[in-house]
């Protein structure tokens, strides 16, 4: 099994409806305050099931909607089939957005699931289809010395102020056990400190620095905000002459 496949189901990750309906809700908010303009294109990169997708559409012009899971897309479709602001894509397809054409790109809690070579790729691509004062955000970084333990304390601090603290208790012994634990174990997660992200950013030709809170609510992780380098474009520009 592979970190795709492990997405393309019904899993344990949330502890119940409510912790569930509370993520999105926070995320959704967090990437509502980071459009520039009604008249935006955003693109939410391994968005997941994006609850609250429709409460982000009514603040731009159009979203898009994209995740490597079958299952997700379907229930993507079905859920904002009625919402002509919303495109749902398959990770695929989004290398048929338009270049340049971007105002703003979300990929929160992905990378830890890619290769190094993934994300690189994935940077090289980002690149393109950002506008020149277009911004990526690259959310929910896990960095080297983070533990389990981490994330299991701001869950259940989330939980506390959520009132899910039960379902969340019960939820991560649950997971414990699920194959959620031993996928991670077998595949693993990438972890990065600062700096190798922003070298690994700067590479893709942009100008980034880490945000000064994470999207969502574990803040023992990170978020980068990044724009496409001037140099890196005049020297894209100077290779089509």
């Amino acid at each position: 099994m592979n970190w795709r496949d492990y997405w393309n189901r019904d899993t344990p990750i949330y502890t119940s409806e409510r912790h569930k309906m509370l993520h999105y809700r926070l995320l959704a908010n967090d990437i509502i305050g980071l459009i520039p303009s009604p008249k935006a294109v955003v693109l939410d990169y391994g968005s997941g099931e994006a609850l609250l997708a429709d409460k982000i559409a009514a603040r731009c012009a159009r979203l898009y909607l994209s995740d490597a899971a079958p299952l997700v897309r379907e229930r993507l479709t079905e859920r904002f089939k009625g919402n002509e602001r919303i495109v749902v894509l398959s990770i695929d397809d989004v290398t048929g957005i338009a270049d340049a054409s971007l105002d703003l790109i979300v990929v929160n809690s992905l990378v830890q699931y890619l290769s190094l070579d993934e994300f690189r790729a994935l940077l090289r691509l980002m690149h393109e289809k950002l506008k020149a004062d277009g911004k990526l955000v690259l959310g929910d970084i896990i960095p080297p010395d983070i533990s389990p333990l981490t994330d299991a304390k701001a869950l259940l601090s989330f939980a506390w102020q959520g009132g899910f603290l039960r379902s969340a208790i019960t939820g991560l012994a649950r997971t414990a056990f699920s194959d959620y634990r031993k996928v991670r174990e077998e595949l693993g997660l990438a972890q990065y400190s600062e700096e190798e992200i922003v070298d690994l950013v700067q590479d893709a030709g942009f100008e980034t620095g880490r945000a000064e809170r994470n999207l969502g609510h574990n803040q023992a992780r990170m978020t980068f905000l990044a724009r496409p380098s001037p140099q890196a474009r005049d020297t894209e520009d100077f290779t089509e002459r």
